[in-house]
């Protein structure tokens, strides 16, 4: 099980996954806008989305967990 974390504190401008995809190591997973920025959160490992942590528009702070890989 692989967790995806937030590289930086900003708010959950757009999931781009949904639970049962198929994502691929480096594959954007989750934009976040912050300072009117979009900074892309990649997947550090291939697999199949199990849960996602937070919904758009949540804020988040670097570290939390966005969303979990099997």
């Amino acid at each position: 099980m692989t967790q995806v974390v937030a590289t930086m504190a900003g708010n959950v401008w757009k999931i781009v996954v949904a639970v049962g995809d198929q994502v691929e190591e480096g594959q954007d997973v989750v934009i976040l806008e912050s300072m009117k920025m979009e900074i892309p959160i990649a997947a550090e490992a291939s697999g199949i989305v199990q849960e996602i942590h937070v919904q758009e528009g949540d804020f988040v702070n670097e570290g939390d967990v966005l969303l979990t890989l099997e």
